[in-house]
């Protein structure tokens, strides 16, 4: 039976290609796509999501929420576009008055209580904000599954702080002490999935919708990996977040407690977690500490091809 799962997301390159696999994978019923600020503004985000289901076309359409409307002090561009998808210029679609995010995942948990997976690939304004709006929805969540936060590693939007915890650290404070079953992906995990150019650009099936759009989008991402980090290739850091959810073996994981850090001048959106052998405080997640590389690899390349293979149409 497939896993019901809602995706978090702000397209972004890398996640589009956790989308894609998500929607391609037989063993996920991605029952929705919930549009959210971060790499690129709200209304990019949301028509973000639009565009990569109607350039994918998987054999079951999710749902699409709206991004709420919220302004961060930071973007992604410079790594993933004007656009969010490697300034790769696809036609304009038409944005179908979708419900806001955070009403959809409200909709869909409650008609499933105890079923639906949360996948947040971007900051987690959305999920605080259903929350708020249904305060008995913790209980109704499966487990939440979320990248975010930085352990031993520094930050890559400030010093101390990875990107989604920066953007929006009240909320993310707020979601890890809700209660939810969590496993949090921090920066340390995240930073291992990195595939070279040629990799990128030699996926498997290159006739298929979704190897063709993921082809076109990934050639600034390498560019400008380059140009500000000084690296030969591209982090998939997102593909964790659904890998987590159809291989949980390839993640290790320690249950701690954590917490975020929303005030400091210099630490804002820090995770702080509690090491010490008798920590003060009961543990709230399961944190990823370290990943089997060569099974994401093998993942992603298993499931392009398996979509190809089932009888994805090409463009």
């Amino acid at each position: 039976m497939s896993q019901k799962v809602i995706l978090i997301a702000d397209p972004g390159i890398d996640t589009a290609f956790a989308i894609a696999l998500a929607v391609l994978d037989e063993r996920l019923d991605v029952l929705a796509l919930a549009a959210t600020a971060g790499n690129v503004p709200a209304f990019q985000a949301t028509v973000n999501i639009h565009t990569l289901i109607g350039q994918i076309d998987p054999p079951r359409w999710p749902r699409l929420g709206a991004a709420p409307q919220v302004e961060y002090e930071i973007d992604g561009t410079k790594l993933h576009g004007a656009d969010g998808l490697g300034n790769a210029n696809f036609p304009e679609i038409s944005l179908h008055s979708p419900l806001p995010s955070d009403r959809l995942i409200i909709e869909i948990v409650r008609k499933h209580p105890g079923e639906v997976t949360l996948v947040s690939l971007g900051p987690l304004t959305v999920v605080q904000r259903a929350l708020t709006r249904d305060p008995a929805l913790a209980s109704q969540i499966k487990r939440l599954i979320c990248l975010g936060g930085s352990w031993h590693e520094p930050g890559n939007a400030t010093a101390a702080a990875e990107f989604h915890f920066f953007c929006d650290p009240d909320s993310a404070r707020a979601v890890l002490r809700a209660g939810i079953p969590l496993t949090l992906i921090p920066l340390d995990v995240m930073r291992k999935i990195i595939f070279s150019p040629t990799d990128l650009l030699s996926l498997p099936c290159p006739d298929s919708r979704a190897s063709q759009f993921l082809r076109k989008i990934v050639p600034f991402g390498i560019r400008a990996s380059s140009n500000l980090y000084g690296i030969e290739g591209f982090h998939l850091k997102d593909v964790l977040g659904v890998a987590a959810l159809v291989l949980p073996k390839a993640l290790t994981t320690r249950t701690v407690f954590a917490d975020v850090e929303t005030r400091g001048e210099l630490t804002a959106g820090a995770m702080v977690v509690d090491s010490r052998s008798r920590p003060a405080n009961k543990p709230n997640l399961d944190m990823a500490v370290d990943v089997d590389v060569a099974a994401i690899r093998e993942y992603i390349v298993g499931t392009l091809r398996q979509a190809h293979d089932s009888g994805e149409s090409a463009i």
